[in-house]
């Protein structure tokens, strides 16, 4: 437990943080599943839409620190290569 003020004014600020971020990585993981869905069913029109919509968000969260941005690179990539390869 803390003990300074310092230390408790730490612990809530990153209480607060801490719910932040899992909402920016809740909110990412719901878009790449949308994508992820599109693809399963074979919509590539679909998959397409979700994509253009999961970019942003990918590199929001890259932005603000919830993940890399070299991982955020990865996943776009190899989303966009799967919904390529349901139109193929």
């Amino acid at each position: 437990m803390a003990n300074t003020r310092s230390a408790k004014k730490a612990t809530r600020k990153i209480e607060r943080r801490t719910q932040v971020n899992r909402n920016r990585i809740s909110r990412v993981r719901t878009y790449v599943r949308r994508v992820e869905e599109a693809i399963a069913i074979g919509d590539q029109a679909a998959a397409r839409e979700a994509l253009k919509a999961v970019q942003p968000e990918l590199m929001r969260a890259a932005g603000s620190g919830v993940m890399h941005r070299n991982t955020a690179s990865r996943k776009i990539s190899r989303l966009a290569a799967r919904v390529k390869a349901v139109g193929a």
